[in-house]
C-alpha cells in the first residue's frame, strides 16, 4: 500500500490549484491552522505532523501521545470506508506501518510518527470509518484519532524531526 503522501500528491495539486484561482484558502486549509479551543486540563499537549499527513498529540509529561491522520489527508482521501487498526500493544519504530485507511478514492498505509509502544486504539473506527472524515484531528471518545501510544526516550527524539502546526500548513502549501 502507498503512504498517505504518495497517495494525496494528485489530489493535493488540484486543491492547491483551486484555491490559487479563486483567491481564497480552501476550508480544508482553515480548519487545519491548528487553532484550538481553551481547555482546563491539567497537560498542555504539543500537536507535530509528519511529511506523509499523521499527526502526534504528545502529552506535556512526554510518556504518552495520540496519532491519526491530518484534516488534510482526510479531506484529500475522501469518504473513509474502512480503517485497519493495530495490534495492542506494539511496538513501533517512527516510520512503521500501524494500520491503514482505504477511501473511495485510494488506499494508504499509516506509519507511526515516533517510536514506541502502541497501547490503546479507537475502536470506534472499525465500525464507523467515517468518523475520520467528520474529525480526523479530534481525540474525544468520538474523534478520529487512531491510537495510543506510549513513548520512551527515542520517541522524544524522533520529535525533533517533526513539524509544528504552522510548518505542517506551509508544507501543505506548496
Amino acid at each position: 500500500m502507498a503512504s498517505i503522501a504518495r497517495s494525496l500528491r494528485p489530489v493535493a495539486s488540484r486543491l492547491a490549484m483551486t484555491a490559487r484561482v479563486s483567491g481564497r484558502a480552501a476550508s480544508w486549509q482553515a480548519s487545519s491552522l491548528g487553532l484550538r479551543s481553551f481547555s482546563a486540563s491539567k497537560t498542555v499537549q504539543v500537536k507535530k505532523y509528519t511529511k506523509d499527513h499523521e499527526w502526534i498529540d504528545l502529552s506535556e509529561d512526554g510518556k504518552t501521545g495520540v496519532i491519526g491522520i491530518s484534516d488534510y489527508a482526510a479531506h484529500a482521501l475522501g469518504d473513509v470506508v474502512y480503517v485497519e487498526l493495530p495490534t495492542v500493544p506494539m511496538e513501533v519504530a517512527a516510520g512503521d506501518s500501524i494500520g491503514a485507511v482505504e477511501s473511495v478514492k485510494s488506499a494508504s498505509d499509516i506509519n507511526s510518527p515516533i517510536s514506541g509502544t502502541i497501547t490503546a486504539v479507537n475502536s470506534l473506527l472499525e465500525e464507523k470509518p467515517g468518523t475520520i472524515n467528520k474529525g480526523p484531528e479530534d481525540e474525544s471518545s468520538a474523534g478520529g484519532w487512531m491510537a495510543k501510544i506510549e513513548v520512551g526516550d527515542a520517541g522524544i527524539k524522533d520529535m525533533d524531526g517533526l513539524m509544528d502546526a504552522k510548518q505542517y500548513k506551509e508544507f501543505t502549501e506548496e
